[in-house]
């Protein structure tokens, strides 16, 4: 399993809640949310105080574990895309960089096509997004490690320094 825990940046924030609201436009979406696999949720876009953002995120993760296990089952990975029809709102739910779980609800205004078509787009810009922040993350840690103090003393070091 992939860890998903990252660091999340202003900049990088900025440019995928960017790219959720051009989603919901071009999809003719009512809300769109991006979560992470732990049911958190990023960000959101769109009619969001029509629902109970909390219980969507978790309840979508656990929806997406649950999937993930039944993809296992049958010999699958994982199981990217998932569509949820109700009467009046649909839920498209697919996974973004192997890392975070974007939401998609829509009515009778738009089209599963329309919005499949339009999630595969976002996904691919949210992928850049995030392989932007994971190598903003590994740069820190490097610069982190570079400065400490204590990163030139080895155990041998240690070892001599107390050995009389």
């Amino acid at each position: 399993m992939v860890s998903t825990d990252f660091v999340l940046y202003e900049e990088e924030f900025q440019h995928l809640e960017e790219a959720l609201r051009r989603l919901r436009h071009d999809a003719h979406g009512r809300a769109v949310f991006l979560i992470d696999k732990n049911g958190q949720q990023i960000a959101a876009t769109g009619e969001i105080e029509q629902f109970d953002t909390t219980s969507l995120a978790s309840l979508t993760a656990g929806n997406v574990a649950a999937t993930d296990g039944l993809a296992k089952l049958i010999g699958e990975r994982e199981f990217s895309v998932l569509f949820h029809e109700g009467l009046q709102d649909h839920i498209h739910i697919s996974i973004v960089a192997k890392r975070a779980i974007l939401v998609v609800i829509f009515d009778d205004r738009s089209s599963l096509g329309l919005v499949r078509l339009r999630v595969k787009r976002a996904s691919s810009e949210m992928e850049r997004i995030f392989d932007s922040m994971m190598a903003k993350g590994k740069e820190e840690v490097a610069d982190q490690v570079q400065a400490s103090p204590f990163a030139e003393i080895t155990d041998e070091d240690i070892d001599a320094l107390f050995s009389d």
